[in-house]
């Protein structure tokens, strides 16, 4: 990737990655856009995990990341962000890129959108939804590939016997974001 991913031969339109590390109720997020909208959010985002994830992000979109937290691609989603985490945002209104994932993780991914703030979905409701009712796992499988956690709320997507299921973030994080939405009591201490 001799010069920072612009000019090169053969490549049409280099993307443009840009990415921002924001504070927020349930640790360091780095949030990542590209032109066509917001691509990743990433928890817990420490300089080492930062860093897997750009390289990572680098390689899948076939462009350099740049730290630009003053982006306009950014502003919105770390407004929206610092809104929801304050209460006064249930609904996210931001441009996706959806290239990171596709197939049927993306149907679920979709279809995941839908599932207001406040509610929850088993893993077996959300495989129904998207027409493959014996699909529990694998529905278990996209929550944990989903590259925009918080805004696509695969925390919303619990077991149907009552259990919080799994999370990307960790169970912490999952029952922070539950309580948040007034799904869980928020912890006493």
């Amino acid at each position: 990737m001799g010069q920072h991913g612009q000019d090169r031969p053969g490549q049409d339109d280099p993307r443009q990655v840009v990415w921002a590390v924001v504070a927020s109720d349930i640790g360091p997020l780095m949030l990542a856009a590209t032109d066509d909208g917001l691509v990743s959010v990433v928890f817990h985002a420490t300089d080492a995990v930062r860093d897997a994830a750009l390289d990572r992000l680098g390689s899948r979109l076939g462009a350099d990341p740049v730290e630009a937290a003053d982006s306009p691609l950014l502003a919105e989603p770390i407004r929206q962000l610092a809104a929801y985490f304050a209460g006064e945002l249930h609904d996210f209104a931001l441009p996706l890129d959806w290239s990171l994932i596709s197939g049927f993780n993306r149907q679920v991914l979709r279809e995941l959108t839908t599932v207001p703030y406040g509610a929850v979905v088993g893993y077996g409701d959300l495989a129904r939804r998207v027409g493959q009712p014996g699909a529990a796992q694998a529905v278990g499988m996209a929550m944990g590939a989903n590259p925009l956690p918080v805004v696509v709320p695969c925390h919303r997507v619990v077991e149907s016997d009552g259990g919080i299921g799994g999370f990307g973030g960790g169970l912490e994080t999952k029952r922070q974001l539950l309580a948040l939405e007034g799904v869980l009591p928020q912890p006493l201490f």
